[in-house]
């Protein structure tokens, strides 16, 4: 359905430093950065990022978060840790969500900005 999302942040270069961390353990990398710009995916760029003065207000109320598939139940436990350590903040611990399915095996983070990201897998063991 959605061929990718784009976010504004005010910060580019920390965002880079905290996006190379957090998404390493999930197979994406950092395919197109600029100046004012990044873009992450495997094949193609499906995640971008772009400078800007006017970022939307973090809320974290509002419902809005980016998830991202990862192979594994280990590289989802990789994604918390490296999120955490380059600068997020916990938002919901690695671990089943059973109430969405009882494999939804996920992790949540708040980037430096403000936005909610989780790690998703869906596959048992």
């Amino acid at each position: 359905m959605l061929d990718h999302v784009s976010i504004g942040v005010r910060d580019v270069a920390r965002t880079k430093r905290f996006y190379d961390a957090a998404l390493a353990p999930l197979g994406y990398t950092c395919l197109s950065a600029g100046e004012s710009s990044l873009g992450y995916g495997r094949e193609a760029v499906r995640f971008w990022i772009s400078r800007t003065d006017h970022p939307v207000p973090a809320d974290a109320r509002s419902g809005l978060h980016f998830c991202f598939v990862a192979a594994d139940r280990k590289s989802v436990d990789a994604f918390h840790k490296a999120a955490l350590k380059a600068g997020g903040t916990d938002n919901g611990k690695p671990g089943i969500r059973a109430d969405y399915d009882p494999n939804y095996y996920a992790a949540f983070a708040i980037d430096p900005d403000g936005y909610r990201i989780e790690a998703y897998c869906g596959t048992a063991g």
